[in-house]
């Protein structure tokens, strides 16, 4: 054999082995990350009844269970809701941007109360009342309890929705009131969201006897300190089904309904972003409500004006975890071509316990005999994270499938709670933070830009 014949074959030797390198680089660089980390080995246990966060303040029919959620698609408005005990007592809030005096603030709202029996349990008196023609970016002081005991807190409007304006979301998920419960809530207060996203499953109420009514009112008081001082978004959850035919209750949603004042499906403009909340447990079939709804809302949605789009829902669509699988699949048919279309940004889920986050992926094309039924790249489609993480009685969802499949960035098997950090029009930054990390570790974190402005490949860790 010639020398140049010798040199030939292994040059073509080198280029085999060098194709398989680079394929193998490729598959690699664009696996997605299944964390081998593992919580801590204890129960997930819930805090006794007696706990510190579980306290009732201290006076005659004092306000308790206090919280606020928007009171318009605009944040101009205000919804303040509690919960007095003992008696009625006044449904007036006085607020005011100069004096956090109760007896000086010169603004006033009347609301409006509700009660419910579910079983053995009676509520007290839920009370809600809207604070309107607020002023963006302003911080208002707001008291209630007048005429016994005199409670005061304080919130700061949103600004002014735009399409290069900040702001940072919290995004919790499946919260319960366990220990790790409190770390979560905990790690969110130090990382200094300015409002909750949250995705559903408030209470566990229903996980105990009769569905205990009262562990509505413990969790109320849990996480008022967030909750009364900034707005949280919520999100319906199969945990708020509260439907007991067995214990004659036969009224879905009766006690969130009650006590949590937002419509199951609904928007809100919130700086430089367009929030639409669905609802993974009403209907949502062709010509319900919630399809006639959600055909005309994205339709209105100004880009524009609001560069971000993020979807809420409960049961998640994409989720390679054993637990709840494909329970989010029919919403998904319904509705995953209209996201695709609209260019959503991302879709925030819980229902499982554990976090996942996905590359930007479609399965649209697929129509029954195409067989192109596999998720797809695209730079249309949102990025869709799960974080029903956030430390309830149920425990950790620790039952990934295996492989994990392509279109699966991060995934893993722990408590915790995300964070959306919209800088401007472009670009936002989303960190995932497990409870056993300091507060403000990212253990999940990449730079998303915006669909709308500048779809580029943006969903590598």
């Amino acid at each position: 054999m010639s020398n140049v014949l010798r040199a030939r074959r292994r040059l073509d030797l080198l280029q085999v082995v060098l194709f398989f390198v680079a394929v193998l680089l490729v598959v690699v660089a664009d696996a997605g990350v299944t964390s081998q980390y593992r919580r801590k080995l204890e129960a997930t246990v819930e805090m006794p009844l007696d706990a510190d966060v579980f306290r009732v303040p201290p006076g005659y029919n004092a306000p308790q269970q206090v919280h606020i959620t928007l009171g318009d698609q605009e944040g101009t408005a205000m919804i303040v809701s509690w919960v007095t005990a003992n008696e009625l007592g006044s449904s007036t809030v006085m607020y005011s941007e100069a004096s956090p005096d109760p007896e000086k603030m010169e603004l006033r709202a009347e609301g409006t109360h509700t009660r419910y029996d579910y079983f053995n349990y009676t509520s007290g008196f839920i009370h809600h009342c809207t604070l309107t023609n607020l002023k963006h970016s302003t911080k208002y002081y707001y008291a209630m309890g007048f005429g016994h005991t005199v409670r005061s807190f304080c919130f700061t409007t949103p600004p002014m929705p735009g399409p290069d304006v900040p702001f940072k979301f919290g995004l919790i998920g499946d919260l319960g009131q366990t220990f790790d419960s409190n770390t979560t809530l905990s790690h969110y207060e130090a990382n200094g969201g300015d409002a909750v996203l949250y995705v559903g499953d408030l209470s566990y109420a229903d996980n105990h006897p009769l569905h205990d009514n009262t562990r509505w009112d413990t969790w109320a008081r849990f996480v008022e300190r967030s909750a009364a001082h900034q707005p949280w978004v919520w999100t319906a959850g199969n945990h708020e089904l509260d439907l007991a035919p067995e214990l004659g209750e036969h009224v879905p949603f009766k006690p969130f309904a009650h006590r949590y004042p937002t419509p199951f499906w609904y928007s809100v403009r919130v700086a430089s972003a367009h929030v639409v909340v669905l609802a993974s447990y009403s209907a949502y079939g062709k010509y319900t409500a919630q399809w006639e709804w959600l055909r005309a809302e994205l339709a209105r949605v100004d880009r524009a004006a609001t560069p971000w789009l993020i979807v809420l829902v409960h049961s998640p669509w994409y989720s390679s975890n054993g637990y709840h699988y494909m329970e989010g699949e029919t919403m998904r048919v319904q509705f995953e071509r209209w996201i695709v279309a609209a260019k959503a940004d991302l879709v925030v889920a819980g229902h499982v316990h554990a976090y996942e986050r996905s590359h930007r992926v479609s399965n649209v094309a697929y129509d029954i005999i195409n067989a192109r039924c596999t998720p797809v790249r695209t730079r249309d489609a949102p990025v869709y994270v799960t974080v029903g993480d956030g430390g309830n009685i149920e425990g950790i969802a620790d039952n990934f499938t295996q492989p994990q499949p392509s279109y699966s960035a991060f995934r893993e098997a722990s408590f915790g709670h995300a964070t959306l950090e919209i800088r401007n029009r472009t670009h936002a930054y989303y960190a995932w933070h497990r409870n056993q990390d300091g507060a403000k570790v990212v253990a999940d974190g990449v730079w998303l830009t915006n669909r709308y402005w500048m779809p580029t490949d943006d969903d590598i860790n």
